[in-house]
């Protein structure tokens, strides 16, 4: 099971919402502060977390500095459950995408148990 998300810190409530609007996405994940979680199954097909992650964020930086969002308040989560072993790959370009917009990448796994 894979689990992608787009994190945003949040210093006071009303900043959900005012999130939404300049993102025009809605926090499906409010356990996080601002979230949006995809979840797959399976990565048998390809998802590009990283180009639609950046996509939604993209040209809101000063709109969302208006509400004291910056990049260090972001960050983009790879969450999987494996079995048997482990392994991720991410490509340079991704890696110089999030690292040029100044957001952190966060990997987390854990193994399925029966």
């Amino acid at each position: 099971m894979y689990y992608y998300s787009l994190r945003i810190s949040i210093s006071n409530i009303e900043q959900i919402d005012q999130i939404n609007r300049i993102l025009e996405v809605k926090s499906n994940y409010p356990e996080v502060g601002w979230g949006l979680e995809i979840i797959k199954e399976n990565n048998y097909f390809e998802f590009n977390f990283t180009d639609y992650f950046l996509s939604i964020l993209k040209e809101k930086d000063v709109e969302l500095k208006d509400i004291n969002i910056t990049p260090d308040d972001i960050s983009i989560w790879v969450l999987y459950e494996y079995q048997d072993q482990c392994n991720l790959e991410f490509n340079s370009v991704d890696l110089t995408k999030i690292g040029s917009a100044g957001i952190l990448l966060c990997i987390s796994c854990w193994e399925k148990h029966p």
